[in-house]
């Protein structure tokens, strides 16, 4: 019997660093089986992505001027490219990830007759901090790219409940939440040590509680209000706080820092590749954000057994349970990060009883085979 055809599969997303929605796409695109897809990235910039795919012999494209921030000039450009590259390559389906591109590859998706317009919503944009104005306009730009698409696939199921009750959606959507497989943690000795070359001025808390967060310096993070809860733990001088990151908020925490006198207790280490590595360097996960899909970033820490405090935004809720797998804190609430640190510096039966739940409930729930799968019968049905 003659094998089907292979479908081509053409993967589209604005930016290439490496934060979830790029891992993500390296996932789908490094694990679809051979025998039945073909699979090729455009992206915008040639960053950790792009060097991790072109490793990985995928097929790469870069689109010039694709950027996060509208520019009208530039993105009539990027549009146009992207109308060319459909018609060059000819996709039988492509699978759109973050705002800009899901709207713009959706229009261009529609105009070229591809035969599948798949656009994954990694979290939607209207709940940044913007004004009123600005997250109406964008939900409805938003609602826009469903309309154009095929299907929608939400990472968390409050996403999806979100955009249902737009009109004509609620058959486009489908929540297929995020995966990971096993990763190789260093022990605590050693991810310490390393993370120590990085600012030996780390060295003299060797051996206490630290407290850790992993994520691009950026508003979405809520940074700020982590460092300004961090603040208010006088009483426990001896426990640092370590942030794994980069990003255009980097100069803003670093005079909030500065402001609060905090320049001997937290630690922006910069850009780590493979951060996840060294979590169990950590003996508490925090995660301030103010927006979220379903964050790859506590998943890994309940792989690595951390306890973990995070703000209910997003599909957050989906993963945590609150006072089972881990502590939920409304996201702005500097009190509420604050009051939830010291219970778990305090008790190491805590620490160890939440960390061990919740990395029984990803191991279960969140793994790498299911989110493949499941994405795998939506190209094909």
């Amino acid at each position: 019997m003659e094998r089907p055809a292979k479908q081509k599969v053409l993967y589209l997303i604005t930016k290439s660093n490496f934060g979830g929605a790029q891992r993500y796409v390296y996932d789908l695109a490094t694990r679809l089986p051979r025998e039945n897809f073909e699979v090729q990235v455009a992206c915008g910039g040639n960053g950790t992505l792009t060097e991790k795919l072109y490793t990985a012999s995928i097929p790469t494209l870069i689109i010039p001027n694709l950027i996060r921030n509208v520019n009208i000039f530039q993105d009539i450009l990027v549009f146009s490219h992207i109308l060319t590259i459909l018609r060059r390559e000819r996709p039988d389906i492509i699978h759109l990830n973050s705002s800009k591109i899901g709207g713009l590859g959706a229009l261009a998706g529609r105009l070229i007759g591809v035969k599948k317009i798949i656009f994954t919503a990694h979290g939607w944009a209207w709940h940044e901090s913007r004004s009123p104005l600005a997250r109406n306009i964008i939900k409805i730009l938003h609602w826009i790219t469903v309309l154009l698409c095929h299907q929608v696939i939400t990472v968390a199921e409050k996403e999806r409940v979100e955009m249902a009750e737009m009109p004509w959606t609620k058959n486009k959507l489908i929540t297929i939440h995020n995966g990971i497989g096993a990763i190789d943690f260093l022990e605590k000795s050693s991810a310490r040590d390393f993370l120590i070359t990085k600012n030996p001025a780390l060295a003299i808390y060797k051996n206490s509680l630290w407290t850790g967060a992993v994520g691009e310096l950026h508003t979405n993070k809520g940074y700020e209000y982590l460092l300004r809860a961090f603040a208010e733990l006088h009483h426990q001088p001896a426990t640092p706080l370590v942030i794994l990151g980069d990003g255009e908020e980097k100069q803003a925490l670093e005079q909030i820092i500065i402001e609060h006198k905090l320049t001997d207790r937290v630690f922006l280490l910069g850009h780590i590749p493979d951060a996840s590595h060294y979590l169990r360097a950590f003996d508490i996960f925090t995660l301030t954000s103010v927006k979220e899909g379903l964050p790859y970033v506590i998943l890994e820490a309940g792989l690595a057994g951390l306890p973990v405090i995070a703000t209910d935004v997003g599909g957050i809720s989906e993963i945590v349970e609150d006072k089972k797998t881990g502590m939920l804190v409304k996201s702005r609430d500097v009190g509420a990060v604050a009051d939830a640190i010291p219970p778990l510096l305090d008790n190491a039966h805590l620490r160890q009883s939440l960390g061990h739940a919740l990395q029984v409930s990803v191991g279960q729930k969140f793994t790498l085979e299911k989110m493949l799968a499941n994405t795998t019968l939506v190209y094909t049905k």
